[in-house]
């Protein structure tokens, strides 16, 4: 490699638009999300659909899920321009339809239509770092990509509730029509069509696999939802059997056996993800409801941990080496960061438990940034749209399955320190796995 391609960086002038059209597309979902997750209790309100809230947030979910797989391998079979323009269409127009939805089942029909757009998206904003990015510059994007995610969390819920109270909640998803424009037009210019691999799969196992596991995942969390342990036990045994059969057909070979390589990276990014998110879903509810601090008080820690997760992944891109030590150390400190989080919402102060967040986030950045740039930098170019698919799709699951199993747990024990203890004890543990399973990052790849 010459002397001028190496001292080119992400934003130099071959790779400038790209990295701009990327970051610009991360950033529009996250703003998307958390605002939406900010305002969606008075739009449930307002459309009468307070008794089903949590499927405000689980059918964009759920639809990610098919978004994820089905353009990961559109994008093997012939490039990421299609699935990527696809999805930003589809992001748009579900846009179109939540914001002017005059029923709640119409406002969900548009998030379910959204969520495949941000599937797609979000599968093919990694696809491109691991096809237009030479492997010394993946770590540096990888690190732009949390960066994204930094502002929105900062001030996506402030404009998005300034917003929905002056001139109302519909205009946070039209806004978003314009954005959407703005992100095609910084990523899809230059994308041209490829010949599929040899190892592509057909059209229709990864869709009906990818169906078969929002079914699966979908009738986990309703069962999840329900009192008698007669239906709960059965339906979520029944929906956990279907997603994991399915689950064999949308990830790499071996996945779910953890094998050497790519499948172990995925198995990685479920683990994190189920460890970062599965512990953030209930540090703002175990704040106020046992040490009683402001909704303002128990935000910060939301807010810590996204900076320093952005710190951490700055630092990992910095010096990009030995990434599988830094997946396991990551590992270790996010254990830490709950531990010290746990003893904070469960005895206090409840400002200790920000500080126990603050500690997870860097960890949480180091190891997703080197877990995410060891992986795709083993994944044939071929499979990097799948690979890319499979990625993200763990981490939606994570986020899923166990949000959903704490939730549930709180729901039925009640918001009382024993339930969050659980909840906390398992996210640990599960961080101590990943510690184990990140050794089986080097060795086979797909």
């Amino acid at each position: 490699m010459s002397i001028t391609s190496t001292s080119e960086g992400v934003f130099s002038p071959r790779y400038r638009a790209r990295t701009a059209g990327i970051v610009l597309t991360v950033g529009l979902v996250a703003l998307e999300s958390l605002g939406v997750a900010t305002i969606l209790p008075d739009i449930a309100r307002g459309l009468g659909g307070l008794g089903s809230y949590g499927w405000g947030l689980a059918a964009l979910m759920l639809a990610n899920i098919v978004g994820t797989v089905l353009a990961g391998h559109a994008a093997d079979r012939g490039g990421p321009a299609r699935p990527l323009a696809l999805g930003l269409v589809s992001f748009a127009a579900g846009s179109v339809v939540a914001g002017l939805a005059p029923t709640w089942p119409l406002f969900l029909v548009g998030r379910f239509v959204q969520g495949l757009g941000v599937g797609a998206v979000m599968a093919m904003a990694y696809t491109l770092i691991g096809l237009v990015y030479p492997e010394r510059l993946r770590a540096r994007m990888f690190a732009l990509l949390s960066s994204a995610w930094t502002i929105p969390s900062l001030v996506g819920p402030v404009v998005a509730a300034t917003v929905a109270s002056t001139i109302g909640w519909r205009w946070v998803f039209l806004f978003m029509i314009p954005l959407a424009a703005l992100a095609a037009w910084g990523m899809l210019p230059g994308l041209e069509r490829r010949e599929p691999g040899p190892a592509v799969t057909s059209r229709w196992r990864p869709l009906i696999g990818s169906i078969a596991l929002t079914a699966g995942t979908g009738l986990l969390l309703a069962a999840l939802e329900l009192r008698t342990i007669a239906l709960l036990a059965p339906l979520a045994v029944a929906g956990l059997a279907v997603a994991v059969v399915a689950l064999r057909q949308v990830t790499p070979a071996g996945t779910l056996a953890v094998r050497r390589g790519v499948p172990a990276g995925v198995v990685v990014r479920f683990l994190l993800c189920a460890v970062y998110f599965g512990t953030e879903a209930f540090l703002p509810l175990g704040l106020t409801q046992l040490r009683h601090l402001d909704a303002f008080e128990a935000g910060l820690g939301l807010s810590a941990g996204a900076l320093t997760w952005v710190a951490g992944s700055a630092l990992q891109a910095k010096w990009d080496r030995h990434r599988r030590v830094t997946v396991a150390l990551g590992f270790a400190v996010l254990v830490a960061g709950v531990a010290v989080l746990a003893f904070g919402v469960l005895v206090g102060p409840g400002l200790l438990a920000v500080l126990g967040w603050a500690i997870g986030g860097v960890g949480m950045g180091a190891a997703f940034n080197a877990a995410t740039t060891e992986t795709l930098g083993r994944t044939p170019e071929e499979q990097q749209g799948s690979v890319s698919a499979s990625l993200q799709l763990a981490q939606t699951l994570a986020t899923a399955v166990a949000s959903g199993l704490g939730g549930a747990l709180i729901a039925h024990q009640g918001p009382v320190p024993g339930a969050f203890l659980v909840v906390f004890l398992g996210t640990a543990i599960l961080g101590l796995a990943g510690v184990v399973v990140a050794r089986r990052l080097s060795g086979a790849d797909v």
